[in-house]
């Protein structure tokens, strides 16, 4: 299990998913991405098929409720985030508030 801190960046070795970690899990957890851990080691290639055909959107912040884990996509790839084997969602955002 790779330790995640905020500012730890992660890469997927299914493909060119890359995260940043926003917020670090109340208890350990296994991140992964197209069904396989994701590593810190960011020279790695991608080897391998992502086992979904979801795709990271550029940008955005996914989250783990149960956990309390939150990530901003850095760069988009094919396959599904997910902590433990359960699925990661997109956070909605936050609305700004009205200026007249």
């Amino acid at each position: 299990m790779t330790d995640l801190t905020p500012g730890k960046r992660l890469r997927s070795t299914v493909s060119g998913t890359e995260i940043i970690v926003v917020r670090s899990p109340a208890a350990p957890v296994e991140l992964s991405c197209g069904g396989q851990p994701m590593t810190a080691n960011l020279a790695a290639g991608a080897a391998g098929q992502p086992t979904a055909e979801n795709d990271t959107v550029l940008g955005k912040r996914y989250v783990d409720t149960d956990t309390g884990l939150e990530v901003l996509c850095t760069k988009a790839g094919p396959g599904v985030l997910s902590a433990d084997g359960r699925q990661l969602t997109i956070k909605a955002p936050n609305a700004l508030p009205a200026s007249d």
